[in-house]
């Protein structure tokens, strides 16, 4: 595995290594030990999440509030998705960036995603299937949003905004600069 840090500090593209013949192919998808080593860092990871949406699907940005914070190590299953997280720690160098991977089924790749991160995907492909470990357990209560097209943020969904689909909670975030971080 190969771990190279994106230009967030402490947030990570994860590249596996995959191995492939005639019958198809073989990978590790997670190696708490390797993964470790790969990224400084040693997560515990408590839950698995899937989703499955269809192309034009934003889902984000969302993140939780401590004490209910959480990591994210995220992953494509079938499918492709434009993965983004947003450096919400405000004692960062990299406070109020985005990072953005393409993530897919062919190549492989995951993202790490740590605490005091905003976290969100757009569907490329016609359907995607999303998986991702978490190190903290849900907490609806801790739960909170930005808005998706907050314009200091600046992120390109490589989506039209005519094709993008939202939930009734995401059309309702709270632009970047009228959050207060926790972080």
């Amino acid at each position: 595995m190969i771990a190279e840090e994106t230009n967030l500090k402490d947030c990570f593209l994860i590249t596996p290594r995959v191995f492939e013949d005639e019958r198809g192919y073989f990978f590790e998808c997670f190696n708490q030990e390797k993964f470790s080593k790969a990224v400084g860092e040693k997560f515990q990871f408590v839950q698995d999440n899937e989703s499955q949406s269809n192309y034009g699907v934003l889902r984000g940005l969302h993140f939780q509030v401590p004490p209910y914070a959480q990591a994210k190590l995220v992953r494509v299953v079938r499918g492709e998705v434009l993965d983004v997280a947003v450096d919400l720690r405000k004692a960062s160098p990299t406070y109020g960036q985005y990072t953005s991977a393409v993530l897919n089924e062919d190549n492989k790749h995951q993202l790490l995603i740590p605490r005091g991160f905003a976290h969100g995907f757009a569907v490329l492909s016609g359907t995607a299937i999303f998986v991702y470990k978490i190190d903290n357990l849900y907490s609806p209560d801790h739960e909170r949003g930005i808005r998706w097209n907050d314009k200091d943020l600046a992120i390109d969904w490589k989506l039209k905004s005519s094709d993008i689909i939202l939930s009734e909670k995401d059309k309702i975030q709270v632009g970047f600069k009228d959050f207060n971080t926790p972080f």
